[in-house]
């Protein structure tokens, strides 16, 4: 028999991407999400239109004993939604009570293996002061102190994941995602992480224009291309191993060094107008020790690699806007 699996947060970037994956394997898939996919058609056997954080709609969608579980769905953005402090009350709502409702209704039909996609956002700030040399290791997130309300409320429901598995024996599986991009992700709006917002400035300019950067660009990260965070997942959930663990790359740059690389691919010579802005911690990389020893696996693409295609999709998304 096929394998059954529910996705939830199918209609986002990851989610959308998962469905896929899933799907080629042969599983048989529900997904469950606010909306559709905003730029591919739903690959699921069946879509669900539905607010996760209704109990009611949590208990009718979990209405079988799924192989597998992938709990995606959040309130979530990049830099200029999540560290403005505008939204904290809905993203720490929100995605608190998705968790809790699905992690009661997966209890109460006995469902056994869960993935959660917790962030590296809830690693210490004081760890993360150094650009050159922040620490993200697994064992380094206590004595917490998360940068944003979004950190805070993943650091709670990495607890709450855990605790289940602790008291009612659930098979949960958490993961720390570092900064994931590719296509088929939101681009524009104010939502979007910082490689989709560079590729759309870059798409947007001409050579010899200057692109707007927030604060000095020094600030360094890593960033993961989608097909190797799905692949981290599903890996993840089927292993025995509980995480949580670091799913990202260890490739870190600079934001100045990303935005010289989406030019070079671009073909084009940009400059940077470094202006006032939310950037979040000053260093971020993950750290892919303890992955590499649970999983035998680590993520081994290079950054390039992954922003060649996520350019020119979202260039052509420009193009097609402006006409």
């Amino acid at each position: 028999m096929a394998r059954s699996a529910l996705v939830c947060g199918a209609g986002g970037f990851i989610g959308g991407h998962l469905v896929k994956r899933l799907k080629r394997e042969g599983s048989w898939v529900r997904g469950v999400d606010l909306k559709f996919h905003e730029f591919s058609e739903a690959e699921a056997d069946d879509f669900v239109i539905g607010d996760l954080r209704d109990q009611s709609t949590c208990r009718a969608i979990v209405d079988r004993r799924f192989d597998e579980v992938y709990q995606l769905a959040a309130d979530m953005g990049g830099a200029g939604y999540i560290f403005t402090g505008e939204h904290d009350a809905d993203v720490m709502h929100n995605s608190a009570t998705i968790n809790l409702n699905m992690l009661d209704a997966c209890h109460k039909r006995d469902i056994k293996k869960i993935f959660y996609s917790s962030s590296a956002c809830m690693y210490p700030a004081y760890n993360q002061e150094d650009p050159l040399n922040p620490k993200c290791s697994e064992d380094s997130a206590y004595p917490a102190a998360p940068d944003s309300e979004y950190g805070w409320e993943k650091l709670f429901s990495e607890r709450l994941y855990m605790a289940y598995r602790r008291n009612y024996g659930l098979q949960t599986h958490v993961a720390r995602y570092h900064n994931i991009f590719g296509p088929q992700g939101t681009w524009t709006g104010g939502r979007e992480k910082a490689p989709a917002a560079i590729c759309r400035k870059v798409a947007m300019a001409r050579s010899d224009d200057e692109i707007e950067v927030w604060g000095d660009g020094e600030q360094t990260r890593s960033f993961l291309y989608i097909d190797e965070c799905v692949e981290g997942s599903i890996r993840l959930l089927r292993s025995n191993f509980t995480g949580p663990v670091n799913i990202g790359s260890e490739e870190m740059v600079t934001i100045n060094q990303l935005v010289d690389l989406v030019a070079d691919i671009a073909g084009k010579r940009i400059g940077k107008n470094h202006i006032r802005g939310p950037q979040g911690v000053r260093g971020r990389n993950s750290d892919n020790r303890l992955i590499k020893e649970k999983l035998c696996w680590v993520p081994t693409q290079s950054l390039r690699a992954g922003i060649e295609p996520t350019y020119q999709w979202i260039e052509t998304q420009v193009r097609r806007n402006a006409a």
